[in-house]
């Protein structure tokens, strides 16, 4: 089906409306946006003019920093509960407002100055979160030294940072501003890239220049350079699976949940091996194993956005699970549990080009 003129395409509608189009797909998928018509054929979205003012309240409550399950009340709740949220969320921004600013002056008080330029040009900040993000997923088996690394991949149209140990993946996708230069990738080792995020935070811009296979990687700005030793091996390939995943697909259930308070709840499994997680409509509740695996009658209750399907239950590492959270950002996460044995998907609201696989663990009832 061909947009017509009362149906939009995904690209048109976004930017009528301010929002990119992996927001509109990730608003899809959290069921708060849908689009008014899905071609049937070719997953296309098309969105109606009578939707703009649904999506704007959205994009607005976003930038207010509300999370997605609140956002659901203000926009479907009945005008009194939507008060009471929205009185209850401006008390407390203007609360942590302060003490951020604070935090926000101490640290400025610190960074140089300077822009940079580059052949592949990215925003330092982005940089730094990219590495931070990736890196925790990186191996540390010094029988597997490539898993050690992050792969760094570049192109006209974005640059990839991705890490495995094979347990969980994690992959963040960065639209450059600028690129020169052909395509290419570089593996670079964890601690090394790690000790470039904090002086590329600095930075406005950087410049990363690579040259032909084996020589370094060079990352720099007006007042100097830094040549960073990249590593040979054959990495992983990722988007293999990724596109086996995608080939063949299973039924999934999401779960929209405040990334801080999954991460509390996890942090109260303590030692256990096993955290459960279970999905009802609009609740998840993370209950820990005992010593001797077997579920704990106690657990923690959390509001989140999971529809009216049937219950489901998936266990997982709590260490493994609370690092891929704790790579997000944002007040909320985006689970997308699969019915079948295999990786769950652990993207950041609101920025769908952070994405985490995450492999779930047996689940310690008898015959689950």
């Amino acid at each position: 089906m061909d947009a017509t003129p009362e149906l939009m395409g995904i690209s048109a509608f976004g930017r009528r409306v301010g929002l990119a189009p992996s927001a509109l797909r990730f608003y899809d998928d959290c069921r708060v946006l849908l689009p008014a018509h899905v071609d049937p054929a070719t997953g296309y979205r098309y969105y109606a003019e009578s939707q703009r003012a649904r999506a704007t309240l959205l994009r607005g409550l976003r930038e207010a920093g509300l999370p997605l399950p609140d956002v659901a009340t203000v926009l479907d709740g009945p005008p009194g509960l939507a008060r009471q949220v929205l009185e209850r969320h401006r008390r407390a921004v203007r609360e942590s407002g302060r003490a951020a600013d604070a935090a926000v002056r101490a640290v400025l008080d610190t960074l140089p100055a300077g822009p940079a330029r580059t052949e592949v040009t990215l925003g330092g900040a982005e940089l730094a979160s990219a590495v931070r993000q990736v890196a925790p997923a990186a191996g540390r088996d010094p029988a597997h030294p490539v898993l050690g690394c992050v792969l760094v991949e570049f192109d006209e149209d974005e640059v990839r940072f991705v890490a495995t140990d094979r347990y969980r993946l994690s992959l963040r996708v960065l639209r450059p501003a600028a690129v020169t230069g052909p395509p290419g990738r570089v593996l670079v080792e964890v601690p090394v890239l790690v000790g470039l995020g904090g002086w590329a935070a600095r930075a406005a811009e950087v410049t990363l220049v690579a040259g032909p296979p084996g020589t370094p990687l060079t990352l720099r700005h007006p007042g100097g350079a830094r040549e960073v030793p990249v590593t040979g091996g054959t990495y992983p390939a990722y988007r293999d699976m990724l596109g086996a995943l995608e080939a063949v697909p299973v039924p999934t259930r999401r779960v929209v949940v405040d990334r801080t308070a999954l991460l509390a709840a996890l942090a109260a499994c303590g030692e256990s091996p096993v955290a459960v997680l279970e999905l009802g409509p609009d609740r998840l509740r993370v209950t820990a194993t005992g010593p001797d695996g077997v579920r704990g009658e106690s657990g923690t209750e959390l509001p989140a956005l999971c529809g009216e399907a049937a219950p489901v239950r998936v266990g997982f590492d709590p260490a493994v699970l609370a690092g891929a959270l704790e790579a997000g950002v944002g007040p909320d996460v985006l689970l997308e549990i699969p019915a079948a044995p295999r990786p769950a998907l652990v993207r950041s609201a609101d920025q769908g080009s952070f994405t985490t696989l995450v492999m779930p663990v047996a689940l310690p009832d008898a015959g689950a």
